[in-house]
């Protein structure tokens, strides 16, 4: 009888200990926070991306940036870029601050300065394309979120 109560009770032992360690595993993960999931993340490590975001002329699109990201070695600053390190001509956009975040509408448009954000108007259809101010992207780490609002052209009144 003794030898039944002992088995029972290590049986017993090893199933709360299996809940325990099933209930862990099933645990729900903690609530994402909404700007988490609709913040679209620039890499300073890769070229142009896409927010996936097609515009036609004359589209104002609103950004707003903001994380860090390192371009200097050592150092990790925002997307308003490093002014103390001027970009050279081998940059998409030269005699700016290098690290910033820049932009450009369309596969082949022009670069424009983006930094922590501003207004922009689409001079063409295309999608909107962001990245940092920089010639090699390897040595780069980190991210900036945006936030994006696009406002369509205004009609003439007649």
């Amino acid at each position: 009888m003794k030898q039944r109560v002992g088995w029972l009770l290590i049986i017993l032992a090893v199933c709360i200990l299996s809940a325990g360690i099933l209930g862990w595993f099933w645990q729900e993960a903690p609530p994402v926070q909404q700007s988490a999931l609709s913040s679209p993340r620039i890499y300073a490590y890769r070229d142009w991306q896409s927010l996936g975001l097609q515009l036609n002329p004359g589209e104002v699109v609103r950004l707003r940036a903001q994380g860090t990201w390192l371009y200097t070695p050592g150092e990790y600053h925002g997307p308003e870029g490093h002014h103390k390190y001027p970009s050279p001509d081998t940059y998409p956009i030269n005699r700016a601050p290098g690290g910033v975040l820049i932009g450009r509408f369309g596969e082949t448009g022009t670069p424009f300065l983006v930094g922590r954000g501003g207004t922009f108007m689409a001079d063409v259809a295309g999608r909107l394309y962001l990245r940092i101010n920089d010639d090699i992207l390897s040595d780069n780490e980190g991210f900036v979120t945006i936030e994006v609002s696009i406002t369509p052209p205004e009609t003439p009144r007649p």
